[in-house]
């Protein structure tokens, strides 16, 4: 699912919730700049997704039309369908990696980066022999994740461990570049392309 069947789904739905959001709330719920969003609903409304009425008070209601209901519909299978092939694909090449550690002799992992990839990485490591040992995270410390309280990467020194697995899904390539600037040997690092 691309950015902008996204984006559509997403204010379909703000729509369909709350007829008079402003643009500007709009434009901060889906992480886009108000000219953007003004003219993202212009598109919409000239598809007839929904029709755009002026209530007291120079306010705008959004109602959302048949033809945006059944766009909404098409869009959330869609979206459904795509995050179950995101997890399916995530799942078998997190059991594969698993296996080749195991295999490797890597008995206790650092998980690097807290987001839905890490929590597939977790549900996936329950079924090897391998114990998550800790997480860490640049911008989540302090946090819980899996029962383990999310620490600053400068701590990985303090930590024993086998591997460290980034499981962050942006950012990838920088985070390698940083854990080898710190002096972790490449082999350490096991990134998921």
């Amino acid at each position: 699912m691309d950015n902008n069947a996204l984006r559509t789904l997403q204010l379909l739905e703000e729509i369909d919730q709350n007829h008079t959001p402003s643009q500007r709330y709009l434009a901060k719920k889906l992480n886009v700049s108000l000219g953007l969003i003004n003219s993202f609903i212009r598109q919409l409304a000239k598809k007839g997704y929904f029709k755009i009425t002026t209530i007291p008070k120079n306010r705008v209601a959004y109602i959302l039309t048949p033809m945006g209901m059944a766009e909404k519909s098409k869009l959330t299978y869609a979206y459904i369908h795509h995050s179950y092939q995101f997890y399916k694909g995530a799942r078998d090449k997190l059991r594969l990696l698993f296996q080749e550690l195991e295999q490797a002799g890597v008995r206790r992992v650092v998980f690097y980066g807290i987001d839905q990839f890490a929590e597939i990485a977790y549900i996936s490591l329950q079924e090897t022999s391998i114990l998550m040992v800790a997480t860490v995270d640049d911008l989540k410390q302090g946090r819980k994740f899996m029962g383990h309280t999310v620490t600053d990467p400068s701590r990985l020194n303090d930590l024993s461990f086998d591997r460290v697995i980034i499981t962050a899904i942006h950012s990838r390539k920088i985070i390698k570049e940083k854990l080898i600037k710190q002096g972790m040997a490449p082999n350490r690092i096991v990134i998921l392309d």
